[in-house]
């Protein structure tokens, strides 16, 4: 088919087009120009009039025939500006297949129309170029996306194009993140607000407390999720390095000692930026690589970091929303993969990074979101698999003599540009299962643990570490003191002892 050739096929990316309609905005621009990118959802116009301007059927937004483009560019680029989700990645692949005249020639049609605007100014933000157009001088400047539809940052003016830039990042990294109803109702929910009330109702000691033992379990299941068990030490030394989660600007070399942190002998693994390619998968026979996800080009690395840290700062200025930042920043480093090993306990990291330094979370406090992240860890691999899944196929690589992966296309675009709906829903979730579970059950646990604690106190002589090995057995031990235990540990104790400290932690532990 001839370059700009609108003719509708029976098939678009592998799913049959629905009968009796033509393809429309995004598919119709893939489809005309040979765009080598995936598309989310995919529209079409019916040739008869359907109920409602639009219905979802399959994968598929049907559209009334009334909306039916003309077969142009300028036409299917206009259709997709007004009633398609922003695609960053297929705009700036259109861009720099089209000739710039027909993107002037557009422009001029209606110079002072929004989505001719729209076009204008995100042709030339993305290409860091300028078309031959002159100045806009009057008029009023409008959103480059609407907040009841997006999230956005803090608009920046663009004189030339009478735009208000609401986008969350940069050319170098710039994610889209629609407002739906569960997003909406998420931020509307001040869910740091209540963390911080519930913590307001403990006192100073049980909340360091809960704070160390949230930081233990956080740590304990981000290696948990890599099938790791690590010794004390090493746990401890990642320990540390979380805690100062938010204290510090996340900059390559801050990521690059994280990394040490977390693969402290490099006798196996290089530490430092990827020199070679990367992917997660399996092999064949003959070892060759089988990849469910191909890492960003090596060559591309800092670039991209560059780009991600760049829209963070942007995200951070424009007072978007932390959760959701939290969710661009650290997905989008896995995404990216910079690093042989490691790359996983630093995205999880990230999250706490961001919900700190936005002071979302409880000063000295770290959510404990990798323990939800491991009880949801199908629903966790599903959302990653989500977004990159349909890249792959748009990633031409070949094997290595050392059985890597060799990228020998344009790829950094793939990472750069995405929808981060699904994962900003996912991560919100997780998030607001620590405050509303997590949290409030921790230090439940340990308001119940100084009761028993004090009452087996008042009750007999006995040191703290034993206190603690007592209560603890007793209360994972269904409320009863186990033979074992009560022979190895506790043998001094009398019978009428036993059962006294049991209905002590019986009466503590009701609730449980």
């Amino acid at each position: 088919m001839a370059l700009g050739d609108f003719t509708t096929p029976h098939v678009f990316q592998e799913k049959t087009v629905p009968k009796d309609t033509a393809l429309a905005g995004y598919a119709a621009l893939i489809q005309a120009y040979g765009l080598e990118a995936p598309l989310r959802v995919a529209s079409c116009v019916a040739q008869q009039t359907i109920r409602g301007t639009v219905r979802l059927v399959g994968e598929w937004q049907l559209f009334d025939k009334r909306l039916l483009p003309k077969p142009s560019l300028r036409d299917h680029i206009f259709f997709a500006l007004r009633y398609e989700t922003l695609d960053l990645l297929i705009l700036k692949r259109l861009f720099l297949k089209a000739a710039p005249g027909t993107i002037e020639a557009a422009i001029r049609s209606e110079p002072f129309g929004i989505p001719a605007r729209m076009l204008w100014f995100l042709w030339e933000w993305l290409l860091g170029q300028k078309l031959d157009l002159p100045d806009l001088t009057t008029g009023n400047y409008v959103d480059l996306l609407p907040a009841a539809k997006y999230i956005v940052a803090t608009p920046i003016n663009s004189p030339r194009h009478r735009i208000r830039n609401n986008l969350l990042g940069t050319p170098g990294f710039c994610p889209v993140i629609r407002c739906t109803d569960q997003i909406a109702e998420a931020i509307g929910n001040r869910w740091n607000e209540k963390a911080k009330d519930i913590i307001g109702r403990g006192s100073p000691s049980v909340i360091a407390r809960a704070a160390s033992f949230m930081l233990l379990a956080d740590s304990q299941a981000s290696y948990q999720i890599e099938g790791e068990r690590p010794p004390r030490n090493r746990l401890e030394r990642w320990m540390r390095a979380a805690a100062q989660a938010g204290k510090q600007p996340v900059t390559i070399d801050e990521l690059v000692r994280l990394q040490h942190i977390v693969i402290e002998d490099g006798a196996y693994v290089e530490h430092g930026l990827r020199q070679e390619g990367g992917f997660i998968g399996g092999r064949d026979y003959d070892q060759n690589p089988l990849p469910e996800f191909i890492s960003a080009r090596h060559d591309d690395l800092a670039g991209l970091l560059q780009g991600l840290m760049a829209a963070h700062q942007r995200m951070s200025d424009g007072n978007v929303d932390a959760v959701l930042q939290a969710a661009v920043i650290a997905f989008g480093f896995v995404f990216i993969h910079p690093f042989e090993d490691g790359n996983g306990r630093i995205h999880r990291y990230l999250i706490n990074h961001v919900l700190a330094e936005r002071k979302f979370t409880p000063a000295g406090m770290t959510f404990p979101v990798s323990t939800v992240l491991l009880k949801r860890i199908e629903a966790y691999q599903d959302v990653l698999r989500q977004f990159t899944g349909p890249l792959l196929q748009y990633i031409e690589w070949v094997p290595t003599a050392s059985r890597n992966v060799h990228i020998i296309n344009d790829t950094a675009d793939l990472y750069r540009y995405g929808d981060f709906t699904a994962i900003a829903e996912f991560l919100y979730a997780c998030v607001i299962a620590t405050i509303a579970e997590d949290l409030p059950r921790e230090i439940g646990y340990l308001k119940k643990y100084d009761v028993a604690k004090r009452r087996i106190e008042d009750m007999m002589d006995i040191a703290d570490k034993d206190i603690s090995l007592l209560i603890v057995s007793i209360a994972r031990n269904h409320g009863r003191l186990s033979k074992t235990r009560r022979s190895k540990d506790f043998a001094r104790m009398t019978d009428e002892q036993v059962a006294q400290v049991e209905r002590i932690i019986a009466d503590a532990y009701e609730d449980d």
